[in-house]
This record gives C-alpha cells, sequence and structure tokens, in this order.
C-alpha cells in the first residue's frame, strides 16, 4: 500500500489562491487509484471536505506548525500538493512530492519543465490551459496508477 499525503487548496486570503487551489470535488479521481493509503494533510477551511471525499481522518487540528506537518510527511511514500507551503516542506524534505502548478505558476517552477531545480524529488504537473485543474488529476492519477503497477 502506498502512502500518499495531499493538499488540494492553500491559504484563500494569499492572492493567487483563485489560480493554485484545485476545487475539492475535481480530487476524487484520485479516490479511484488502487493501494494507495490517503493522508489528509490539508488545513484550513476545505480540510474537512477533503478529508471526507478521501475517506480519512481530518487531521488539520494535529498539523499546528512545519514540525507537525514534517512529522506526518515523514511518514508518507509521496506527497501530491499544489503551490503551498506543503510542497515546499516535502521537497525540502526530500520526500517524493507531486507539484500541481496552474498554467501561469509562479516564475520559480521555471516554464516547460516536469522537474525543478529546487528539489531534486519533485514532479511538476502543469496545466496546459488555464483552469483545466481536471487534466492536471487525470494526469497526477495516470502516474499514480502507473507507480502502483496497476
Amino acid at each position: 500500500m502506498l502512502r500518499v499525503g495531499l493538499v488540494g487548496s492553500g491559504n484563500p486570503l494569499h492572492s493567487n489562491d483563485r489560480r493554485r487551489s484545485i476545487p475539492t470535488a475535481l480530487l476524487a479521481a484520485l479516490t479511484h487509484v488502487p493501494g494507495v493509503a490517503w493522508t489528509s494533510l490539508q488545513v484550513g477551511p476545505r480540510a474537512a471536505e477533503q478529508a471526507e471525499l478521501f475517506g480519512v481522518a481530518d487531521l488539520s487540528a494535529q498539523l499546528r506548525d512545519f514540525a507537525d506537518t514534517a512529522e506526518r510527511i515523514s511518514r508518507l511514500d509521496l506527497v501530491i500538493a499544489v503551490d503551498t507551503s506543503t510542497a515546499h516542506l516535502a521537497g525540502a524534505m526530500g520526500v517524493p512530492v507531486w507539484i500541481l502548478l496552474p498554467a501561469a505558476a509562479d516564475w520559480r517552477w521555471i516554464a516547460g519543465r516536469f522537474d525543478s531545480p529546487w528539489y531534486a524529488s519533485a514532479r511538476l504537473f502543469q496545466q496546459g490551459v488555464a483552469g483545466d485543474w481536471t487534466g492536471v488529476v487525470t494526469q497526477v492519477a495516470t502516474a499514480l496508477a502507473a507507480l502502483r503497477g496497476w
């Protein structure tokens, strides 16, 4: 069983949040990949909604700071996250992290790359068309199924 942590949305007060956060319902395609034990690393207003969709516990009350989050990440095989502090933390820890990016991602991700010079353990999944999270989630589900050998 592959242990995967998920963060589908960032801080709603962030100036670019409407572009970087994925509506929770669109993440449902990931729940159909067999052989995955999900952990929600989501904090904030969408934590309960994401936990319910994936049928896991809402751990947001236990993720009070980066130390708590790092401890939880250290138990995982992979983190899948939008461009949030959790994605950066997993990358800095050397934990495999798949980062889901909008079409107009932050310049630090360097357009057109599938890897990151900042984090050797990162794999990037970027929208081909602005607002198309369905395509990104489909790519991630396919990659996850391939990783599981399904």
